[in-house]
């Protein structure tokens, strides 16, 4: 029987691109959807949205699951990228005060946990994904562009921080999947594979290029094959 997922999550997963001549962010998916779909008979619905943080996934799956719609099977989430951001221009001119992410790490995992709990409640599989690394270098040149780098580097420390920064967010989901037994799609380990890791990466240094998400769509044709090998599938 053909299996119903649900995508959950940011920009990622949504397919956004930065647009090298307009440097404009527009969709651009190419993680082959239709190929995952054809060679493992599942039916895929993407709900993913730009700049969604874990907050914004968690209203947004309690109003999917109240819809008239039969319940899906699994829902993939990517949170994370956007939870563990900055307001770039409050550090910019403020840089001996203390600036907290749009989401503070202790909240991103209780929140993390109660969506999980509401899915597992409901009879759905939820699978979860580290984020791709950052470029911090690039991703320090392109937000701070026109704001005081001079400030933001003071209060960072070093640029490297922002790569730290993310990565332990990605480090607290694979801490949540595993104190939930939560399945768990390992983008990072995958774009961490690559010698050159820009190539991988929009000029903005966040956003995976076309490049970069067929790096995703392996990453997910390898996890549900991995599943299979075990017996267990995606369900």
């Amino acid at each position: 029987m053909q299996k119903r997922i649900e995508v959950f999550g940011d920009s990622l997963l949504k397919g956004i691109q930065l647009d090298p001549q307009s440097l404009r962010y527009h969709i651009d998916n190419h993680i082959d959807v239709a190929r995952i779909e054809r060679t493992h008979f599942l039916d895929i619905k993407n709900f993913a949205k730009f700049g969604c943080t874990v907050t914004k996934g968690l209203a947004l799956i309690e109003k999917r699951l109240k819809c008239k719609e039969p319940l899906c099977d699994v829902i993939v989430m990517d949170f994370g990228g956007n939870d563990c951001d900055h307001n770039w221009q409050v550090v910019s001119a403020c840089p001996d005060d203390e600036h907290l992410p749009r989401t503070p790490l202790d909240v991103f995992t209780d929140t993390y946990n109660k969506i999980i709990a509401l899915l597992k409640e409901n009879g759905i599989c939820p699978i979860m994904t580290t984020l791709p690394p950052l470029d911090a270098q690039k991703f320090f040149h392109w937000f701070c562009n026109g704001l005081n780098k001079a400030n933001v580097l003071k209060w960072l420390g070093d640029v490297q921080a922002i790569y730290r920064w993310q990565e332990n967010y990605s480090r607290t989901v694979e801490k949540i999947a595993a104190e939930t037994n939560t399945r768990l799609v390992d983008l990072r380990g995958a774009f961490l594979k690559h010698k050159r890791l820009e190539c991988l990466l929009c000029e903005d240094g966040a956003h995976p290029n076309t490049e970069g998400q067929e790096v995703i769509t392996q990453a997910f044709l390898e996890f549900i094959e991995n599943a299979k090998m075990k017996g267990t599938g995606v369900k």
